[in-house]
This record gives structure tokens, C-alpha cells and sequence, in this order.
């Protein structure tokens, strides 16, 4: 059985949609969608109560306040642990990245066994150990010095935690149960780098990584993330884990 968690922040425009599309056949899988409306300004919270009125398999927990997208994941993983699902998802309310794919990217979480898998918006193999550098990306309507950006960050991600992905910055995340339960996600203090800060954990941690090719979809969704902040927080997760932070504690 799967769980999902979706962030939800001001996507009152996306939300049905992105759940509808979701695969049929996947619902059987399904053991619950938590939807984190993060204290929305618009009118999320009525499209979440709908959604929820619609299938008992979708829950809807408000934030009375925003509260940032790393309160957000602590909350998601610890309400789908609470499910005794064998995979937890984090699936973004604003259709960003495709639902179409889960099944895919279940198949290739089995295939290879991995703890942790990645969607790739540059590119990749399930393995995680990919050299495709595809342009999709910008074909896609990705900002071109975002793209630079993250070709540059990559660079020095592989070489610190000693992989080979093409993408680190995704939001379309999958994880083993037996990985969050070592994880120690419920300490970690990140806000948009905390996806990072999972990597970098199961990393240190001894569990599989790896990454599937995923399209990139930008159709004018309001980014919430400032990307020269953004930038140093991740500097500041390499450097914790290079001294360490993220190994298991003994």
C-alpha cells in the first residue's frame, strides 16, 4: 500500500485536477491522500473539503496559518507513517509534477530497490546513477537561470554525496517506509531545502537513492521560493552532511 501527502498552498485553480489525475487503477493502492492546505489565502480549503467529501481515501488538514513547506513535510510523512503504508509519496497540489507517472515510478522503486527515488526533470535512470542531461527541462518553460543554476548545484551535490543524479531539487518524491522510520525527518529544521536534507540523510544513512525521468511543467503556478536563499541553504546542507549531521545517531 502507497500514501500520499500534498503540500497545498494557494492552489485553489489546481488541486481537483491534479488529484483527478491521478490513475484509476492506482486508488486500490491507495491507502490514503493527505492534502496540507498551508494556511491558503484562496479558496483551497473548499476544494480540499470538497475532494474529501468525494472519497474517503482523501483527508484535508488545514493549517490555520501558514506555516512553511518544511512544517509541511514533517506533518505529511509522520500523518502517512501513521497509515503503515510500505511507500509514502509527496505529490505537489499544484499539478506540477504528473500523478500520471506513480505507477512508473512505483515499478521502478521495486525494480531497484530503492529507499529513496527522485523524479528527474533533467533527466536520469531509476538506478540513480543516470548521465542523461536531456533539455526537457526547458522545454518544459523552466527559467533558463534556473536551470543553470540547478546544472551547477548538481555538480557539486554528485560530488559531495558521491552520485550521480541530474536532478536534486524536485519536489516528486518517493520513500520506503523502512527508510523514513531511520530517516530522523522529525528533526530536521529545513524549509524548501528539507527535500534535500531526506536526500542527504538517506544518503549518510546507507539506504538507495536513485531518480526517474520526469517532464517539467511551469503554466504559470506562483513560485513561493526565493532562489538566492534557497541556494545558500542548500550550501548549508553539503556542509552539514560533510561534517556529519545527518548520519545516524549512536
Amino acid at each position: 500500500m502507497i500514501s500520499i501527502f500534498m503540500p497545498a498552498y494557494n492552489v485553489q485553480k489546481y488541486l481537483s485536477n491534479t488529484v483527478e489525475r491521478i490513475p484509476n487503477g492506482l486508488w486500490n493502492q491507495i491507502s490514503m491522500l493527505h492534502i496540507i492546505n498551508d494556511g491558503s489565502a484562496d479558496e483551497t480549503a473548499s476544494a480540499a473539503n470538497l475532494l474529501a467529501q468525494q472519497n474517503a481515501k482523501i483527508r484535508h488538514h488545514q493549517f490555520p496559518v501558514n506555516q512553511g513547506y518544511g512544517a509541511v513535510v514533517r506533518f505529511g510523512i509522520a500523518e502517512c507513517l501513521r497509515d503503515d503504508s510500505d511507500v509514502i509519496v509527496c505529490l505537489h497540489g499544484d499539478g506540477q509534477y504528473a500523478p500520471e507517472l506513480l505507477p512508473q515510478m512505483l515499478e521502478t522503486m521495486d525494480g531497484y530497490r530503492l529507499d529513496l527515488l527522485q523524479g528527474s526533470r533533467l533527466g536520469g535512470r531509476g538506478n540513480g546513477h543516470g548521465n542523461s542531461h536531456g533539455n526537457g527541462a526547458l522545454a518544459g518553460g523552466m527559467p533558463l537561470y534556473k536551470w543553470l543554476a540547478g546544472q551547477c548545484l548538481c555538480s557539486l551535490e554528485n560530488r559531495v554525496f558521491n552520485l550521480r543524479l541530474t536532478d536534486y531539487h524536485s519536489g516528486f518524491l518517493l520513500y520506503r517506509r523502512r527508510y523514513l522510520l531511520k530517516s530522523g525527518f522529525e528533526n530536521l529544521k529545513g524549509h524548501f531545502e528539507i527535500d534535500l536534507e531526506l536526500i542527504a540523510s538517506a544518503k549518510a544513512r546507507g539506504f538507495l537513492v536513485g531518480e526517474v525521468a520526469i517532464p517539467t511543467r511551469y503554466a504559470g503556478e506562483v513560485s513561493h521560493l526565493n532562489p538566492f536563499d534557497y541556494g545558500l541553504r542548500v550550501l548549508q546542507v553539503l556542509w552539514r552532511y560533510l561534517r556529519g549531521k545527518y548520519a545516524a545517531k549512536h
